[in-house]
């Protein structure tokens, strides 16, 4: 690794959401963001919810992205590795985004070993959640079945469907919701009880829309990499120091 080598994390783009800003500059600027750090990034991780929403059938994927998704086969051409989360919007990949644009994808929280540090990365959709109504929403959107009678519609009805969901969704209606306090935060719950063989020195993760770090205390640090809808909000990695910062 080089002084100048950086990972990067960055989540809920959604593009394609027509609210909170414009969707083509909303794109332009990611596009811009990764050719400014291309030249220094020793891995991308996007951390779900980069489409507002991504079905892809056999033969046919989602029209646009054209910006992004040529930025993207640039970076992995050059040897750059982009990791992929699927988010609570964009869950529905399958292999063009790896097969086409070289990216890894990813369905589950990530554990990884980056410079001696341990990293426990996810979108954090369902993580630390109580709410039985969210959770059986999920297994709804991740069932195999449903997902085949779905994909059986025709494109221009499944997407004009997902779109109008999107667009009647919580984000969609512009409604967020600011920090709820350590005690009901659901990730910093899940962070907290997190039971894998080795503690993670940093949670990484996308979903709540907020841009913040957070010591736990146990040590572990959990950073919300915030939107690009308001915040545009990003993390970075030097081998030492974890820092969220904004783009220029």
């Amino acid at each position: 690794m080089t002084s100048s080598s950086r990972i990067f994390f960055a989540s809920d783009f959604h593009l394609g959401l027509d609210a909170g800003s414009d969707p083509l500059e909303r794109e332009k600027k990611v596009v811009r963001w990764l050719k400014s750090i291309a030249p220094e990034a020793r891995e991308i991780y996007l951390v779900g919810d980069i489409f507002d929403f991504w079905w892809e059938y056999r033969h046919v994927v989602p029209a646009g992205f054209t910006r992004f998704l040529g930025t993207i086969s640039e970076l992995t051409d050059s040897g750059i590795p982009v990791h992929f989360f699927t988010g609570n919007h964009d869950m529905w990949v399958r292999d063009y985004l790896s097969k086409e644009c070289g990216m890894i994808i990813h369905s589950e929280p990530l554990t990884v070993t980056l410079d001696g540090k341990i990293f426990h990365i996810a979108h954090g959709e369902g993580l630390g959640s109580g709410h039985t109504a969210y959770k059986i929403l999920l297994r709804i959107f991740r069932n195999k079945p449903l997902r085949i009678l779905y994909s059986a519609l025709h494109p221009a009805i499944g997407m004009r469907i997902g779109h109008k969901w999107s667009l009647n969704s919580r984000l969609g209606k512009g409604i967020s919701k600011g920090f709820l306090g350590e005690e009901e935060e659901d990730l910093i719950k899940y962070a907290n009880s997190f039971k894998g063989n080795k503690k993670p020195d940093y949670f990484i993760f996308g979903h709540r829309h907020l841009s913040m770090a957070l010591k736990l205390k146990n040590n572990s640090e959990v950073i919300l990499l915030g939107d690009w809808i308001k915040e545009s909000s990003y993390a970075s990695w030097d081998g030492k120091n974890l820092v969220l910062n904004k783009p220029d």
